[in-house]
């Protein structure tokens, strides 16, 4: 163990805590002179409400680090029109592929679906909304469906399966009355798998392949000496993508399959997902048209960006830009676009926040660092090489606030899973108290929140991909119905809205403390304390200057109560939060600050 900073703190004026899963009871406390008070309804010491979207800046000019965000697939949500479920009743392409029974196909969730559900978004907190890909898809492919929205056939039209593009204005006018944002998520790097190849399809390019490997990347080296693949488009699929001018050959790299290693991760594709040249001005040039008439028909509120990295980094220096000054243009001053680098090293996300001048990145290194702590047990040091790691991020327009935090995702998994999934066998308590924490460093540690749908209701999954992608509406997925949920005795063959949820209300509670306290949205992070084994970690949140402010967040990792001892001056200090019914304390003696933290708890402090 060693102390990297001394503080100062004297009698806590006052202690709140939050309901746990295991208990719906609130309790205050205040030191040195012991009051208890009980109160079931109110989790929240700095404010008689519990705050929303409705009670913040204006969406169109709230800043990003305002924000806390909620990641849906529309698929798996709600259904609020089944007169939709099959998709396109006159493009055959973009048809089928319902079956509520098949954790690989469409389930019916909508865009109505979405804007019904509005009310219980914002009431858990939230003030943007992402959603997974929604324009048109290649319904089928391989046996499975296009109900994620990853294989992109037509950028002016939102898949049918979802609704019509009237129904996407709709939503976001109705989310933009609540006072709540939007993001899209779109993909540049590849389109549906439209192109084929002679040497793996056959001549007319409707054969499957036989070798499992795919069609084997044929490198640059090989593509220059004449070594190449023959494309083909299959009868009756030459302009099945729109804009028209991703119908040309010329304008993909037509190189056999990725490995997702190498140069071939930038020029191969995504099991077949035909790959954009884009190395090529004109498809550069193209893309940025394609997505100005898109912001500029839908008005959406920023982009979530898939692939990014097997994108070359100088289309970025030019898309990124060249999106945001055109929302700016037509009313949209706070646009925010934020990308998918799929690497928890900053050396490799800070690169496109600075060289790629892409405005922020989704944070794998934060949700490597939580797992490390929470799951895999190691020491609170993990959390300071993260935190140091900042710097990397910091340019003209960037910083590390602008981070999107996240602990786990439809590709990876959810963090429940991967907790439950332990080789340290964690008990049902363990599992929650772990998860509630994760969310809590979420939440208050620098970056901006992102919910993955579903864990709100103590979704858990069985992996990754399919796996955790289940269905808030009542589910007929045998898989996803044998899951036992934490925190609840409803299963996902459920209506899973309940707003009386454990976690539902803890996040909720999460949310609200973030929205008051602009320290926990703009303060800079530095580490108090570090230890080399789990347990403690101390670190503050400062805005310098005429506004000053600054708080004292204290995290125990740990399965056992912690104490340590921080010396120097005096500073006041009151206790904000606290995340359990257990006993936080904070002892002052002889210029001494002692911290007591229960196991898995954790606590928020405001210097006066």
């Amino acid at each position: 163990m060693k102390t990297l900073f001394k503080i100062n703190l004297v009698k806590t004026s006052l202690s709140i805590t939050l309901a746990l899963a295991t208990s719906f009871l609130i309790g205050c406390q205040q030191e040195q002179s012991v009051t208890t008070v009980n109160n079931a309804n109110t989790g929240n010491t700095i404010a008689t409400k519990r705050l929303t979207a409705t009670d913040l800046p204006h969406y169109l000019n709230r800043d990003i680090q305002d924000e806390v965000f909620y990641f849906v697939m529309p698929d798996r949500f709600h259904n609020g029109d089944t007169t939709n479920d099959n998709g396109s009743k006159t493009k055959p392409i973009s048809s089928g592929g319902f079956d509520k029974t098949n954790k690989g196909m469409f389930h019916g969730g909508d865009i109505k679906g979405l804007q019904d559900k509005l009310p219980y978004l914002k009431e858990l907190g939230i003030s943007a909304i992402w959603l997974t890909p929604i324009l048109r898809n290649q319904a089928m492919q391989d046996n499975s469906a296009g109900y994620h929205g990853y294989w992109v056939l037509d950028f002016t039209e939102i898949d049918p399966h979802f609704g019509t593009n009237e129904n996407l204005k709709n939503f976001i006018a109705a989310a933009h009355q609540e006072n709540m944002k939007v993001f899209f998520d779109i993909i540049t790097n590849h389109t549906a798998d439209v192109i084929k190849f002679e040497e793996c399809h056959g001549k007319d390019g409707l054969q499957w392949l036989v070798a499992e490997t795919g069609c084997v990347y044929k490198s640059l080296a090989q593509k220059a000496a004449g070594d190449t693949y023959t494309p083909v488009i299959p009868k009756g699929l030459d302009n099945v993508k729109s804009p028209e001018w991703l119908n040309k050959i010329e304008y993909y790299h037509n190189q056999g399959d990725t490995t997702f290693e190498g140069e071939n991760s930038l020029y191969g594709d995504f099991a077949g997902l035909d790959d954009l040249d884009t190395d090529n001005p004109e498809v550069v040039a193209n893309m940025i048209d394609t997505f100005k008439d898109f912001v500029s028909e839908f008005k959406p509120d920023g982009f979530r960006i898939d692939t990014v990295k097997h994108v070359n980094i100088e289309f970025w220096s030019d898309f990124s830009p060249a999106i945001v000054n055109h929302a700016k243009s037509i009313g949209i001053p706070q646009f925010f676009m934020f990308g998918e680098v799929y690497d928890a090293n900053s050396k490799v996300l800070s690169q496109y926040t600075t060289k790629g001048n892409m405005q922020s990145v989704l944070d794998f290194g934060f949700q490597s660092m939580v797992t490390d702590t929470l799951i895999k047990q190691t020491g609170t040091d993990v959390i300071d090489a993260w935190s140091k790691a900042d710097s990397d991020y910091l340019d003209h327009d960037s910083n590390a606030n602008q981070l999107l935090n996240f602990i786990g995702n439809h590709d990876m998994g959810r963090f429940a899973y991967m907790v439950k999934s332990s080789p340290f066998d964690y008990s049902q308590e363990q599992q929650i108290k772990r998860n509630i924490l994760a969310h809590a460093m979420m939440y208050f540690m620098r970056g901006v929140p992102i919910i993955y749908y579903g864990d709100e209701q103590g979704f858990v999954g069985d992996g990754g991909d399919q796996d955790s992608r289940q269905d808030m509406m009542p589910s007929l997925v045998e898989s996803y119905n044998d899951d036992n949920l934490l925190a609840t005795n409803a299963s996902t063959a459920d209506d899973n809205f309940d707003q009386n949820h454990p976690f539902y209300r803890a996040f909720a509670e999460m949310a609200s403390i973030y929205y008051q306290e602009p320290v926990l949205r703009y303060g800079q992070q530095a580490t108090l304390y570090q230890q080399s084994t789990p347990g403690l970690y101390v670190f503050s949140r400062t805005i310098s200057g005429e506004n000053n402010q600054q708080v004292i967040i204290a995290f125990n990792t740990s399965n056992e109560k912690k104490t340590i001892s921080l010396t120097n001056a005096i500073a006041d200090v009151e206790l904000l939060y606290s995340s359990s019914l257990n006993e936080v304390s904070l002892h002052l003696k002889d210029s001494q600050a002692t911290i007591n933290l229960p196991p898995l708890d954790y606590a928020i402090w405001r210097v006066k």
